[in-house]
């Protein structure tokens, strides 16, 4: 069984945030492989489903991003799954728009809803899929209020530009994911990476 979660903020008036691009990516993968996330499992929306003899169940947490660690460590000890089957889909800051990068492990790079997991869980050792957002132009007024601005910007909605570019990459997360599934992680890292 793996458990595939994507991350945001719930809500109409997240829904088309940079932030929020884990739960477009999810929503993207559970509309193809006909998965309906319509079960409510704690405080999360989750549907279950299998692709090429793997059992899954997709889950978008419905407390704000920074708890989400709460949501995810239930579903983990409740669906008994192995830190190595949990995949986590994000923004990422880091990273250039559209770019698509997987990594097991390591720091939550600043990533309030990643550290949440981390905490919870007690580990970091679990599977990203980072969908690159970019940062914020840098001002003078910005460098001098810079978490204002990453919140601002995180929290505002892509622009039209920036959707021609998420409208590409969203249907190239899912194909990552199957990706994961059929090949592993080294290839699907090699592919992507």
């Amino acid at each position: 069984m793996k458990l595939i979660v994507g991350l945001g903020n719930p809500g109409r008036a997240y829904a088309h945030n940079r932030h929020n691009i884990g739960f477009m990516c999810l929503r993207h993968f559970a509309r193809v492989r006909d998965i309906r996330l319509d079960k409510k499992q704690g405080q999360a929306r989750t549907g279950t489903g299998e692709v090429t003899d793997s059992k899954l169940t997709l889950a978008r947490p419905q407390t704000h991003m920074n708890l989400s660690g709460q949501v995810i460590s239930r579903l983990v000890n409740k669906l008994s799954i192995s830190l190595n089957d949990l995949i986590v889909i994000h923004d990422d800051l880091d990273l250039p728009p559209g770019k698509v990068r997987l990594r097991q492990g390591g720091s939550s790079g600043g990533h309030k809803g990643v550290d949440s997991i981390i905490t919870h869980l007690r580990s970091p050792d679990f599977l990203r899929i980072r969908v690159g957002i970019g940062r914020p132009s840098v001002t003078e007024d910005t460098v001098r209020n810079k978490e204002v601005e990453i919140i601002d910007y995180v929290l505002s909605d892509f622009t039209s530009e920036e959707w021609k570019n998420m409208n590409k990459i969203i249907p190239e997360v899912s194909k990552a994911i199957l990706c994961l599934l059929h090949e592993g992680l080294t290839t699907t890292m090699n592919k992507y990476n």
